[in-house]
């Protein structure tokens, strides 16, 4: 019986482009759920480069209208799925406690969640797929789904930057290696340690460097004008039709430059450059807001002024917490200067500035805490033990303490100080990873076709041709047929389970 592959296809195309490959490779049937804007849309509407069964283009289940949510069955799909939806939906950086276009209802966000939960339960039922193909969930209805395939046994291919070098890896859940994999199992190689800290510490400065030279000038420029002489017609997509005018996205827009500018300035006032290594410190890099990484892998440590006030309150009394504000967070116009403030205030806690070097401070720190984020391996590369917050694939290592509670905060912190890094055990997690991963800079492949397709990412609602796609598909036969090849291993090695 031949297999069923159904992808889930959003804005970056990284799927797309692997199924058209995928297809000439392996002899299954296509199913695709699209969560895309308006443009594009008629692209995917219209292809026929690949072959899909069937697709369903998710915001055209999702109707704006305000109605009576039914709880019970609501009710149901979590008992059935064993789910947790409010702490899905409250984390949802479009429906609460971060900039939208729309104050969400409770009616209104269960009856998103409603219809939602129906499609998803059909498209199962319906198709009964074999494998799910995806990337890692950033929004809370991709997770929802995922989680909902996991229980009803769809053998999961989850796409994801190992943040190790720049390789790619193939997991079924990010917070942990597919195969049952233990250190003990790998050979030990210290003299390689020092190379694979140089490299992390390169490509950490080019993806930021590509972060701060992702938007140019005239891109921007050309599509904000594009934008303002549109008709604005995009708005069934990213629940976009509550509340998205023109106006309010042009206000927001001039609002998110002002705060920038501001904030950028008292953080270049206030924030200490210079702070004395040399003294004892405890290390707490913040997160970067509006992500994954606290928003569903730590919904429990989204509020990181609380949890910074929580460390202050459990460290010892010879040492000072540096909390050092993460250098992408200006993607998101910085925190409020009220945010800063309250961490100034606190008098064991030091501010440091987002440019001085995370690895000066993790080389010299006695201990680096992280909600989630490469911060606890990198701190292993410097002989540094951590705690984390979240379940995350480097918590293999004994140098890393996985945190349950905050309450244990003050017991842990005094024991962790304590704790030796053991460099062989990182040695053979490095080594663990070169087992798992494979050669695909996925960062480099979204540049290129946001060069290509999105006007260097300064716009994703944009027309693209069938005939530019098969050329830029073309173009980088050699990545995708690569990356296709990955997929059909891990295919085969869930087969062989």
């Amino acid at each position: 019986m031949r297999k069923k592959i159904l992808f889930w296809l959003g804005t970056d195309f990284t799927h797309y482009c692997l199924s058209y490959y995928l297809q000439k490779m392996v002899d299954a049937d296509f199913y695709a759920i699209i969560d895309i804007t308006n443009k594009p849309k008629t692209f995917l509407q219209n292809q026929e480069l690949v072959e899909f069964k069937k697709t369903w283009f998710f915001h055209d289940h999702i109707s704006p209208k305000n109605k009576i949510p039914d709880t019970e069955f609501l009710k149901k799909i979590e008992h059935e799925y064993e789910l947790n939806i409010w702490k899905l939906i409250l984390n949802e950086r479009i429906f609460y406690n971060f900039f939208n276009f729309h104050d969400f209802t409770y009616d209104e966000v269960l009856s998103i969640e409603e219809q939602s939960c129906k499609l998803f339960e059909n498209i199962l039922n319906d198709i009964k797929p074999d494998y799910l193909i995806t990337k890692q969930p950033a929004f809370h209805h991709l997770e929802l789904f995922y989680q909902m395939c996991k229980k009803k046994g769809v053998q999961v291919l989850m796409l994801n930057n190992s943040n190790f070098g720049e390789s790619s890896i193939i997991v079924e859940d990010i917070s942990k290696f597919d195969d049952s994999l233990s250190l003990e199992q790998f050979e030990s190689d210290t003299k390689s340690l020092d190379k694979t800290l140089e490299f992390q510490q390169s490509l950490k400065k080019n993806i930021q460097k590509n972060l701060l030279n992702r938007k140019k000038p005239l891109d921007y420029i050309k599509s904000s004008l594009e934008f303002i002489f549109s008709k604005n017609i995009n708005v069934n997509t990213n629940y976009n039709y509550y509340g998205r005018t023109k106006f309010n996205v042009l206000k927001n827009e001039l609002e998110y430059n002002i705060n920038l500018r501001s904030r950028k300035n008292f953080i270049d006032s206030n924030l200490n450059r210079n702070p004395n290594i040399n003294s004892k410190f405890i290390f707490f890099p913040m997160s970067l807001d509006m992500e994954r990484s606290t928003l569903i892998d730590a919904p429990f440590y989204t509020n990181q002024i609380e949890v910074i006030r929580s460390l202050a309150k459990s460290i010892p009394i010879e040492y000072k917490l540096f909390v050092k504000e993460h250098p992408s967070q200006f993607l998101r116009g910085w925190r409020k200067i009220s945010d800063y403030k309250i961490l100034e205030n606190i008098p064991n806690v030091e501010l440091i500035h987002p440019n001085f070097s995370q690895d000066t401070l993790l080389k010299n720190c006695n201990l680096a805490i992280t909600i989630g984020g490469t911060a606890g391996f990198e701190a292993a590369l410097h002989s540094k033990p951590s705690i984390i917050f979240n379940d995350l694939r480097y918590s293999i290592l004994p140098s890393v303490y996985r945190l349950k509670s905050l309450e244990e905060l003050p017991q842990i912190i005094r024991k962790w100080l304590n704790v030796k890094v053991d460099q062989n055990d990182v040695s053979k997690y490095v080594n663990l990873l070169n087992s798992v991963t494979f050669d695909f800079n996925w960062l480099e492949f979204q540049q290129f076709f946001q060069n290509e397709f999105q006007n260097n990412d300064t716009s994703r609602d944009v027309l693209i041709s069938e005939s530019r796609m098969k050329i830029f598909l073309e173009k980088h036969k050699n990545i995708l047929e690569s990356l296709a090849s990955e997929h059909i291993k891990k295919m085969k090695d869930k087969n062989s389970e």
